[in-house]
């Protein structure tokens, strides 16, 4: 009886048996099996070009102008006039403003006539130093001659330099009257408020009629023809940036504008808080559209090659501490695992010293394969079918 129930269990696990091993061979003959009898890897492939690449640091900074100063008064003193308005352009040296000036102006005619009283004191004298100069050569003519005494003598040459003194006296008094002209006249310049350099008005702080003290701000002048962009650089590329290198800058209110600058100069130290140090962009900024105070993107150049060999950074892997990548060649439906020595690489591509790739590489599953494993990719198809001249090309791979 037990027979009975035996010989049926036994067809059953024969005929289940004789299906997998149907199904296995079936599977063998469709090439779903690669090598060592591992199955094909789905996997995604891309090419590598030959091509520009470079390497950049994007920094965030504000533009500042190329120079900003304050025009301020040195008195005090009522402001009568005040001309320029904001955005109005001023050149160097161009009175911008009027304090009142009577009592400096007053001041100079003091001066001036101080200084006439000097020199016509001094003229007097002159006159009367050239008297006593002949009158002396006279008396030593005559004591020559035995005529005129000892005594006379002495009386004309004491005479005379008693007005040489007096004619040093009044010159030093001229000098004297000469420069409190000059003072005075300096601290009327002072009613005069002038720019110092060419710019734009920034910022106006007060209207005519205010009263000021010395010091206060009037204007505020700025020059926007070339601007800076002051950014801050991280310790780990403080050794990458340096002055020379070309660089690239992005506002929001020109979105589809870039504006070509260079590193003009890089702090020589890093600030202990924060690790970081300042950097400074120079941009041309012929068009006026950069104003201080933006907020600004920037990209620096460090390196860049023109035809440089380029594969996709995520294609990549290592291997026993080595650096290399799965290459499907042309003709083959087989990966090959490539060391490979590496230059100028960004979050998307890496560039190929060496060796040339012939083919396509993995750039999705390559963490599945080893060296010789067999890969399904229609993009590789497609690769050996261009490589023929019939295939299309890009094809996304699955």
């Amino acid at each position: 009886m037990r027979r009975k129930y035996v010989i049926p269990l036994v067809a059953v696990c024969a005929a289940f048996l004789a299906w997998r091993l149907v199904a296995l061979i079936a599977s063998r003959g469709d090439g779903q099996s690669g090598r060592g009898g591992r199955p094909a890897v789905a996997v995604e492939v891309d090419s590598v070009r030959f091509g520009l690449i470079r390497d950049v640091r994007l920094l965030t900074g504000t533009v500042v102008p190329h120079y900003q100063y304050v025009i301020a008064p040195k008195i005090s003193g009522r402001l009568v006039t005040l001309a320029p308005r904001i955005g109005d352009w001023v050149d160097s040296g161009e009175i911008v403003g009027l304090l009142e000036d009577a009592e400096y102006e007053q001041g100079v005619i003091e001066a001036e006539a101080n200084l006439n009283i000097a020199r016509a004191s001094l003229a007097e004298v002159g006159i009367q130093f050239e008297l006593a100069h002949q009158e002396k050569d006279q008396v030593e003519t005559l004591q020559a001659k035995g005529i005129a005494s000892p005594s006379e003598l002495d009386a004309a040459v004491s005479n005379h330099a008693a007005l040489a003194a007096r004619l040093d006296l009044a010159k030093a008094q001229v000098q004297q009257r000469e420069a409190a002209l000059q003072s005075a006249k300096i601290r009327r310049s002072y009613t005069r408020l002038a720019a110092s350099r060419s710019g734009f008005i920034g910022e106006r702080f007060v209207d005519a009629g205010a009263l000021l003290a010395p010091n206060t701000s009037v204007l505020s002048v700025v020059a926007i023809d070339s601007v800076l962009v002051r950014a801050t650089i991280i310790e780990r590329d403080y050794g990458s940036i340096r002055a020379g290198q070309r660089a690239e800058v992005m506002v929001d209110a020109f979105p589809s504008r870039r504006f070509a600058g260079v590193v003009a100069r890089v702090a020589p130290q890093l600030q202990e808080a924060s690790r970081v140090a300042q950097v400074e962009v120079g941009v041309a900024n012929d068009s006026l559209l950069l104003k201080p105070g933006m907020f600004a993107r920037v990209e620096v150049v460090i390196e860049e090659k023109e035809h440089a060999q380029v594969a996709p950074t995520r294609a990549l892997v290592t291997r026993n501490g080595q650096r290399g990548l799965f290459v499907v060649a042309a003709q083959a439906s087989e990966a090959r695992y490539v060391p490979a020595i590496t230059g100028i690489q960004t979050p998307t591509q890496t560039e190929i010293l060496s060796p040339t790739i012939e083919g396509v590489v993995v750039t999705l599953g390559q963490h599945l394969l080893e060296d010789g494993s067999e890969v399904l990719s229609p993009k590789a198809d497609s690769a050996r079918l261009q490589a023929q001249g019939a295939g299309p090309g890009k094809t996304k791979s699955r």
